[in-house]
């Protein structure tokens, strides 16, 4: 009988070498992984590099063995950051323009809610993926809102967060190539990002004061996912209440997305990868639905009302609202008021009536 010890095989020698370094070195590793993948995504102008590099590159040292985890004070601190983004990007403008166009506006909300909760359903209902999961992976809009949310009713966030991602990027190559049927964007510019602006003293010190109190109250109130949802709450009271500015520079936002990013992606493993690739034909399936989904709807809108193509599509297109902004404000001929209201108007309701239609979804599912 050989009693000689067993070979480990490359996989589990590539987990072993990452647990024994140092944690240092660790932490190291995932910086610079994170600055390659999150350079290149910026480099192919895709969605929420910030975000999703750093997330990437926390997967690949999580499901190699990578021990360090994301202090609880700092995830909390970058959620805070995140709700404030959130409450600030809120114009009281789109208000105005809801309140002119409520009809269409709960009615395009109400349908794209609808049809992403049944595919959502749809997918737990056949145990592609676990619990509400799939209920929350598929909300149309809120992407990193649904993710931080999801943890707290009890969802798989990282599967959550795969969905949410990949969503984010269909819909916005999508958006991007339809636009282009309509708007030669060749000679636009993006302009370079100054990830280190002037910092206006009073702006800053609000944000960081909203940032702690909200973040505070959340924790008091007992909300789900308190710091992101408190400081949104009262951040975006603050913000349009009493006019307060917020400042985010693109430094605080870069730290805030990463802390995120590897929150998340540290905590993925090697059989939690091996399922979310076995279910990504289901998941880019629903995606691709949901995008016709919504296509149709803009072309029922367009021809019923008779506003103009592009600017339907765009305010229909199911997330990426940064993205969306960003290709309304290249075309000449939008209404970018209409887009960004409809747009605002289905985050906030998303935001909103999430958690609910997740519980609902769920006991359906479970009966």
């Amino acid at each position: 009988m050989d009693s000689s010890p067993k070979q480990p095989s490359p996989g589990q020698a590539a987990v072993e070498r990452m647990a024994r370094m140092p944690k240092p070195w660790q932490w190291l590793a995932l910086l610079v992984i994170s600055v390659l993948f999150a350079g290149a995504l910026e480099l192919a102008a895709l969605p929420a590099a910030l975000l999703i590099g750093p997330m990437l590159a926390a997967i690949v040292a999580g499901t190699n063995g990578a021990t360090v985890r994301v202090p609880r004070l700092l995830f909390g601190s970058a959620q805070a950051i995140v709700g404030c983004l959130i409450a600030a990007s809120i114009s009281a403008d789109i208000f105005r323009v809801f309140y002119a166009e409520w009809p269409l506006f709960l009615g395009a909300v109400t349908a794209t809610v609808a049809a992403s909760s049944l595919l959502g359903w749809l997918i737990s209902r056949w145990r592609i993926l676990p619990g509400t999961t799939a209920v929350w992976g598929s909300s149309a809009g809120a992407a990193t809102a649904m993710v931080l949310m999801a943890g707290a009713f009890g969802a798989d966030q990282r599967l959550v967060a795969f969905m949410q991602y990949l969503r984010v990027i269909f819909v916005s190559m999508t958006a991007a190539l339809v636009a282009k049927m309509w708007v030669d964007t060749s000679g636009i510019e993006v302009p370079p990002i100054v990830w280190f602006p002037p910092l206006d003293a009073q702006a800053f010190a609000a944000t960081i004061g909203i940032a702690l109190v909200g973040g505070l109250a959340g924790k008091l109130c007992r909300l789900p996912s308190p710091f992101f949802l408190g400081t949104f709450i009262f951040g975006a009271v603050i913000h349009l209440g009493l006019g307060v500015p917020m400042q985010l520079p693109p430094w605080l936002l870069a730290v805030s997305y990463a802390m995120v990013g590897w929150s998340i992606g540290l905590n993925f493993t090697r059989p939690i990868l091996r399922h979310a690739t076995r279910a990504l034909p289901q998941i880019v399936a629903s995606i691709v639905a949901l995008i016709a989904f919504c296509g149709g709807l803009a072309f029922m809108i367009s021809h019923l009302l008779g506003i103009d193509p592009l600017t339907a599509y765009l305010a229909t297109s199911p997330g990426g609202m940064d993205s969306v902004a960003i290709i309304a404000a290249a075309a000449q001929n939008v209404d970018i008021s209409f887009i960004m209201a409809l747009q605002s108007a289905r985050f906030l309701i998303v935001l909103l009536v999430g958690p609910s239609i997740a519980r609902l979804v769920a006991r359906t599912v479970k009966e």
